[in-house]
């Protein structure tokens, strides 16, 4: 095979032992890599129903056919498992150089499972592992982490890493990477951590088998040229997505108060503006000339990398309007190893709580220190922090009174940074998400706000069904980050030439995207085999609060969804995808995919 480095490895931690086998031409062809691989082998090895912190459960960790290679901005992996937040399929993309390791290493995924007895980490070498005591480790943040095992390893190692939140199974820990990057939102660091896997550490020497070599190496040239004269090119690299706060803030959409309202009062200390006048360096992925990863110092003095998300949810969707502030909540994050949307959300949603009276905790809106605290206690699982470290639909189950109602999450994950008490076209693809409430997989929010589309429009189903196919389906399998595409209108034809470079398969756009129907819907299926007779249209439907509340000023004042035009709009996105009125695929939808299988078991388990 030419494009894919040709292995998976296979680690049991329970007895310490490794196995590689050859990756199967068919697995290739029909999921691509990344997410369709990851989606694949959990729903090939996993039993329905198991504990997702249990030994049973797997860690994957997985590339794509242009993953590591000399072109925009490709050094992205995926990493996934069943999530411990949700109870469905969970995963996340994390840039890295363990992406570029693992393609030199010759394997296309790293597929993990069982229990190590005490504290370890991975090394990978070459395809082999090893399993190593991480006595020394357990307790470190994930940057003191990384710096020790880069010592040992060596500069150039790929490593991904938890911090206490994952050691402690907090169920929105993340997996983390070179001191600011961060993936596995719905808890992928916690099964890490139930593994008492501190790290993988990855060092390859090869090279990966590609079709043309030199017809890749110059088609990379030209892009990389193509990205720097993007007439956007400038203004991105000075403030990256930190100039969504202030899109956000002018369409009403920027997350304040716990999603209460889409305009914040201080926004201008938190924007773009206030960030580069701050600035101190940047970062970014390998093979990037994109880099997002904007560093200031924070007020306890330490280096910071803030983008977007992090800034809106610990920042307005808090109240708190000082950058530095945010920073200093943000940095600890990703320290801690627990996801910042998330965080962000548990925070807000604990200061409504204690605003209404439903705890006895006094946690102001906009307190800084008192959000620093609750923060510590979350990755410690301390008090208030141990409820909140189960996700705010977890809490709201426990501290019920209503609270349910402002628990904003989407089948367990809390929402990114995105108001949509006016945007039905955003709140379908929070509702449709693969893994949750997440932005990544159709952003449609910027052209649902500039489309002059109203309401519910047909075309706005479209939209968030081209929008997944392309950024969840194509970039999540090939795997490579979208923000060239997305951000400087890097051109889409530039990745089916890449493809035909590596692979020497010329494949279109309507191949690729049947592909992403197939992962997508082999990730539906996994998630009705595990959810069985729970599963519904209600576990594609956003948070009351959008339906039953408006904001009180913006551009969005007054505005709410509405539930019979939410209901018709989800069901015609059924129909379009071949699903049912329960949202789950049809049994000729999986046979057109060539998933009959997946129809069998769905039909075994009841689903169907």
């Amino acid at each position: 095979m030419r494009g894919w480095s040709g292995a998976i490895l296979r680690v049991d931690l329970s007895r310490g032992r490794s196995t590689r086998a050859r990756l199967d031409g068919e697995l290739a062809l029909k999921f691509l890599g990344g997410r369709g691989f990851a989606a694949k082998i959990l729903w090939d090895d996993l039993a329905p129903g198991i504990d997702p912190l249990s030994p049973a459960n797997e860690l994957v960790i997985a590339a794509g056919p242009l993953t590591g290679l000399p072109i925009p901005s490709s050094g992205k992996l995926v990493v996934a498992a069943k999530s411990p937040l949700t109870s469905g399929y969970g995963d996340g993309s994390i840039g890295t150089m363990a992406s570029v390791q693992m393609r030199r290493a010759g394997l296309d995924a790293i597929v993990i499972s069982g229990k190590a007895e005490g504290p370890s980490y991975l090394l990978v070498e070459d395809g082999g592992a090893e399993v190593r005591s991480a006595e020394g480790l357990w307790g470190l943040g994930t940057f003191e982490t990384e710096r020790r095992l880069r010592e040992e390893h060596g500069r150039d190692a790929g490593i991904l890493s938890i911090g206490l939140a994952g050691e402690n199974l907090v169920a929105y820990a993340t997996i983390a990477s070179q001191e600011g990057r961060s993936g596995g939102r719905p808890g992928m660091g916690a099964v890490m951590g139930s593994k008492n896997l501190k790290a993988v550490v990855i060092r390859g020497s090869g090279e990966v088998p590609l079709a043309d070599p030199e017809g890749l190496r110059e088609l990379g040239g030209e892009a990389y040229r193509e990205v720097l004269g993007k007439p956007n090119y400038g203004f991105w690299k000075r403030q990256g997505t930190m100039a969504t706060l202030a899109w956000s803030q002018a369409n009403g959409v920027l997350p304040t108060m716990n999603f209460r309202e889409g305009c914040f009062d201080g926004a201008d200390g938190i924007n773009g503006d206030a960030m580069e006048a701050i600035k101190v360096s940047q970062r970014g992925c390998p093979h990037c000339n994109m880099t997002c990863g904007n560093v200031v110092e924070d007020s306890e003095g330490m280096a910071s990398e803030l983008d977007y998300e992090n800034v809106a949810m610990l920042g307005s969707n808090i109240g708190l309007g000082d950058l530095r502030k945010v920073a200093a909540l943000n940095r600890l994050a990703d320290e801690w190893g627990v996801d910042t949307i998330s965080l962000g959300n548990a925070i807000g949603f604990a200061m409504e709580c204690s605003e209404r009276g439903l705890i006895s905790e006094r946690i102001e809106w906009g307190d800084f220190e008192a959000a620093r605290a609750l923060a510590e206690d979350v990755v410690r699982k301390r008090g208030l922090g141990g409820l909140l470290a189960r996700g705010v639909k977890g809490a709201a189950e426990a501290i019920g009174r209503g609270s349910e109602g402002w628990a904003m999450h989407v089948k367990g994950l809390e929402i990114s940074a995105y108001d949509c008490h006016a945007m039905p076209g955003m709140a379908l693809a929070y509702g449709t998400s693969p893994i949750g409430a997440h932005h990544k997989d159709a952003w449609v929010i910027s052209w649902e706000a500039a489309s002059g589309l109203k309401g519910y429009d047909e075309r706005k189903i479209d939209k968030v069904i081209e929008l997944q196919r392309l950024r969840g389906g194509l970039f999540e399998c090939l795997t490579t980050c979208r923000l060239p595409w997305v951000e400087v209108g890097f051109d889409l034809a530039w990745y089916p030439r890449f493809l035909k470079a590596a692979t020497g398969i010329e494949m279109g756009f309507d191949a690729l995207y049947g592909i992403a129907d197939r992962v997508y819907a082999l990730i539906r299926a996994f998630w009705a085999r595990e959810y069985g007779d729970r599963w519904g249209p209600h576990m594609d439907t956003p948070p009351a609060r959008w339906f039953d509340e408006a904001p009180s000023k913006g551009p969005t004042k007054g505005a709410r969804l509405d539930r019979a035009e939410y209901a018709a709009m989800l069901r015609r996105y059924y129909s379009k995808r071949g699903w049912d009125e329960r949202g789950i695929p049809r049994a000729e939808t999986l046979g057109a995919l060539g998933m009959g299988d997946v129809a069998m078991a769905l039909r075994k388990a009841g689903a169907i």
